[in-house]
């Protein structure tokens, strides 16, 4: 057969002489991302990659994956600490005056380890053990399911500048608790509110995919504009919840909507600490499918990611992690979309990286969050959703314009 009558074949032909296939172009700029490079195969990323497969190629060099990994062990070294030490520092936070030492004491004694004083204070123990550590732990895992949450938009959809709010399940969330403030009364139930919001988030999620479903596939783009319809949507009902209520049940709903952590309890945390471990561990699995998703659609697709269904069941982990957050403490804006954002300008793309160290972000964020929400004016407790968003909103303008100018503007 003569070169002219050979059938050509777009995947695996060379363009040029001595340039690598696109299918292994792919595969190197795949493995660079997920940091498991392959020797054998070298070149770049072709021109149809995105953020992800960018940062792949770059991490293709050895100097510059080494880098990225050193930088990924030492913010997850220095996650871990400044979660520890937010720890202690939201034990002895508050009017019944504890001591580090005996923050720790009492952990270690509920731990079985007689190490350390107890608590000098009569009503010391009772406020660790009853208000203060689990408000830390519900803290922990609200961020943590919101900041994994977020990557894991800002990686399906492509976007760093992706939320979970996108998708409509924090509009759900607010619609179902102001629903059940309203008809059932301002003196119902916690549980019932926080049950309604996580139904509602929910609800809010799959509505939303199922309207932007056509000929078996979801494009990102006719998600994201029925995600903002829907939020319109849910932003009318909340102004007539809102209208209709009495005086008491509208304050409530006012709060609600404004997040806070002050209904903490050990009973709040057993309802959302298994759907946040099955969230981020169902996260944590998906890492590689992520990185592949990152090269584009028809890239993943070439190399066996069934890309609906990654879309999914990431949609479906996301609507979990939203729900059981914002069911017990309101709406908490900026933290799924800001910290995924940090993270990736230290730990590059990869979701090898992102998906844990956002997680451990999260958790630090709204740690902190709360308590600066708790010690900024005395006896005063600030809602939570509005230091993130005071904090948060000009912080990440900032990221923009850093990111424009760096880019020299948006192509």
């Amino acid at each position: 057969m003569t070169p002219a009558s050979r059938p050509a074949g777009p995947t695996t032909s060379r363009t040029t002489s001595g340039s690598l296939t696109t299918e292994q172009r792919t595969l190197r700029a795949t493995t660079s991302a997920g940091g498991e490079t392959d020797a054998r195969v070298s070149g770049a990323v072709g021109p149809g990659a995105g953020g992800g497969a960018a940062g792949g190629a770059q991490d293709a060099l050895p100097g510059v994956g080494r880098s990225r990994r050193r930088a990924a062990t030492w913010l997850m070294i220095g996650l871990v600490v400044a979660l520890v030490v937010l720890t202690v520092l939201s034990g002895m936070t508050g009017q019944v005056p504890v001591s580090p030492s005996e923050v720790l004491g009492s952990l270690m004694h509920h731990m079985g380890l007689d190490i350390g004083p107890m608590p000098s204070h009569p009503q010391g123990e009772n406020t660790l053990w009853v208000v203060r550590f689990p408000r830390v732990v519900l803290a922990i895992l609200v961020g943590a399911a919101l900041a994994c949450s977020g990557a894991l938009m800002q990686g399906v959809f492509g976007n760093p500048l992706a939320e979970p709010g996108v998708i409509g399940v924090s509009a759900g969330a607010a619609v179902g608790a102001c629903a059940v403030i309203v008809t059932a009364g301002s003196l119902v139930s916690g549980t019932w509110v926080a049950a309604a919001a996580f139904l509602g988030g929910l609800i809010t999620t799959f509505l939303v995919y199922a309207l932007s479903r056509s000929g078996g596939r979801t494009e990102v783009v006719t998600l994201v504009l029925t995600g903002i319809a829907v939020n319109a949507f849910a932003g009318g009902l909340l102004a007539f919840f809102t209208f209709v209520a009495d005086p008491a049940a509208r304050e409530q709903i006012v709060f609600w909507q404004l997040g806070s952590l002050g209904g903490a309890t050990w009973g709040s945390v057993a309802v959302v600490a298994p759907i946040a471990v099955v969230g981020v561990t169902g996260a944590m699995l998906l890492r590689r499918q992520m990185d592949l998703l990152s090269l584009g659609e028809r890239a993943a697709h070439h190399l066996g990611v069934d890309v609906e269904r990654l879309r999914q069941i990431v949609i479906v982990l996301v609507a979990l992690l939203v729900s059981a957050g914002v069911a017990f403490t309101g709406i908490i804006a900026f933290v799924g979309l800001v910290v995924p954002h940090l993270v990736r300008m230290v730990c590059g793309p990869s979701h090898r990286w992102l998906i844990p160290a956002s997680t451990l972000g999260g958790a630090v964020v709204l740690l902190l969050a709360d308590l600066v929400s708790r010690s900024l004016v005395a006896n005063v407790e600030l809602p939570l959703g509005m230091i993130t968003s005071l904090v948060g909103g000009p912080f990440f303008f900032y990221l923009l314009r850093r990111t424009r100018s760096r880019q020299g503007g948006w192509a």
